[in-house]
């Protein structure tokens, strides 16, 4: 078990259900920190778990590392942070997650309406070209419109 100099990162790994390789990768971008033993081993503390688990629902809730990071550059490095920090971290999430439901709701009627449409079209089906954006550029993938001109004009 772990010593008073902090957790392995083994131990994090496996009481976080985060990779070792994770928690590398976290460590390099800022999101947690470790002390080093005179044996160069990292030792972390125990409140690294409280901040792995915030980057896992942050995560969960779709918001990016660099995103995540800044939050977390917010909430004191030495200690666990209080209720009262997660509450003002998590606070903007709802509008996020309001957001998210509402085009998760939305696109489950498109995709009703679709199962029995029976169009074939994806120049007008709003699963794949909402609001009809692309019409202007015509039909098809733009990519491989402009790649089938651009074969056609080297011939």
């Amino acid at each position: 078990m772990a010593d008073r100099e902090g957790l392995t990162i083994g131990e994090v790994s496996e009481r976080s259900g985060v990779s070792v390789a994770a928690l590398r990768f976290y460590e390099e971008r800022g999101l947690i920190s470790s002390a080093r033993t005179g044996g160069n081993q990292r030792r972390y503390p125990r409140h690294v778990l409280r901040r792995l688990a915030f980057v896992g629902a942050a995560q969960r809730v779709g918001l990016d590392l660099a995103t995540i990071g800044s939050l977390l550059a917010t909430l004191p490095a030495d200690k666990a942070p209080t209720r009262t920090d997660w509450t003002r971290l998590s606070r903007p999430w709802r509008a996020l997650l309001s957001r998210r439901i509402a085009e998760l709701e939305t696109l489950r009627e498109s995709l009703d309406g679709c199962i029995g449409c029976g169009c074939l079209s994806l120049q007008r089906c709003s699963l794949f070209n909402p609001s009809d954006e692309a019409a202007g550029e015509g039909a098809g993938s733009r990519w491989v419109r402009e790649a089938l001109e651009a074969a056609g004009r080297r011939r």
